[in-house]
């Protein structure tokens, strides 16, 4: 913790489900100071805090101030705070009140981190990245949230709508027994809230891959784009769902080093087998889209084959027909040229005086029309 909660009273130390010291507070409060106007700004962020006792809500503070107060006069109190997309002076008083190290409050203003836990001492730090399929849209929307766990408090900072920390709160505060178990069960049931969060996008993961499937073989032209942009989605989704197993695997870790309750360690358990199906029907995604893109190439370049065949197929047709049209006009471009010949009339023509110079004609363009007949037949052209 840090200097400013020196305030209290050191007494006997009572150790925590995590094995870490909690010093109890003074026998009587210290006088209530101003509210700051950073405090009074801190209202916008502050979504809903509470104080527990024995699994019990005990106080609904409407600020920091107070939530800090109000955590001070029990020794036995457990305060949650609920913030969403805080500012600077928040963390600030966060991290002033509760100890906070300074790289973990960096983390929380920066966001956008992939999901990790660090141990500070006696807090934790935790990043999850949740997610939440959207039916109108077909697309994964992700989310972020960060957690500070220490021995008498948890901090939440929501920087997306996801995940419903209210209804992790509703949970929790219906069932005393497990909130009783303190910090660490907040944290699980976060967790949990989270992971559970990650069942529908993978059903509608799944209904979007059934559908470009039969795109896919319906020839639709668009499904490459939709086929690469829901890879994207897959992607990011593997990176919020990965890196939490590594942060499943180390709170499993820190069981016996921590005394962890029996209950809460077979609810992580519990946890992270759900989150190992969702990884590796995950994975199985991603495998198979990369399947049907291959698929898709395939049957696009079975398409474009046929459609060049088609083509060379009609340019074959074209060829045979000039062919064609190129022979007849050659049989007759050959009577039509003697014909131009002998009908220039020059004066000097010793054929238009021949006696037999018309027969002649006549017999030379049907033998040279015969002939080129004949050439052509003979190569297919006719």
């Amino acid at each position: 913790m840090s200097d400013n909660r020196s305030n209290k009273v050191i007494r006997t130390p009572i150790r925590t489900l995590t094995g870490r010291v909690r010093r109890l507070p003074p026998a009587a409060p210290a006088a209530t100071p101003p509210e700051r106007p950073a405090e009074r700004a801190s209202r916008a962020s502050l979504v809903d805090s509470a104080v527990y006792v024995d699994g019990d809500r005990v106080d609904s503070p409407t600020t920091l101030a107070d939530s800090y107060r109000a955590l001070r006069d029990n020794d036995r109190a457990v305060a949650w705070i609920g913030l969403y997309r805080p500012d600077q002076h928040d963390l600030a008083s966060l991290a002033d009140e509760f100890g906070l190290h300074e790289l973990a409050v960096e983390d929380a203003i920066v966001a956008h981190q992939r999901p990790k836990l660090e141990r500070y001492d006696d807090t934790l730090f935790v990043v999850l990245r949740a997610a939440r399929y959207v039916d109108d849209e077909e697309q994964v929307e992700f989310g972020e949230v960060h957690l500070f766990v220490g021995p008498d408090f948890v901090v939440t900072l929501r920087h997306a709508e996801a995940p419903d920390i209210a209804a992790v709160r509703r949970r929790l505060e219906s069932n005393p027994d497990l909130l009783r178990l303190g910090p660490e069960a907040i944290l699980y049931a976060i967790l949990d809230r989270v992971v559970d969060g990650y069942l529908p996008v993978v059903a509608g993961l799944e209904n979007d891959i059934d559908e470009i499937e039969t795109e896919v073989f319906r020839g639709d032209p668009a499904v490459s784009r939709r086929i690469y942009e829901l890879t994207r989605e897959v992607i990011e989704f593997q990176r919020a769902t990965r890196p939490l197993a590594l942060v499943l695997r180390q709170l499993t870790l820190g069981f016996a080093k921590y005394g962890t309750d029996d209950e809460l360690q077979r609810y992580l358990r519990d946890v992270d087998d759900h989150l190992t199906q969702v990884i590796e029907q995950v994975d199985g995604f991603r495998q198979l889209l990369r399947d049907i893109l291959t698929v898709n190439a395939t049957l696009v370049a079975q398409q474009q084959n046929e459609e060049m065949k088609a083509l060379t197929e009609a340019s074959l047709d074209q060829n045979e027909e000039v062919k064609r049209i190129s022979a007849w006009a050659a049989i007759l471009f050959a009577p039509t040229l003697i014909g131009t010949v002998y009908g220039m009339n020059f004066d000097h023509m010793p054929e238009l005086h021949w006696q037999l110079g018309y027969p002649f004609a006549v017999v030379l363009m049907a033998m040279v029309s015969v002939g080129l007949y004949a050439v052509f037949r003979r190569r297919g052209w006719i």
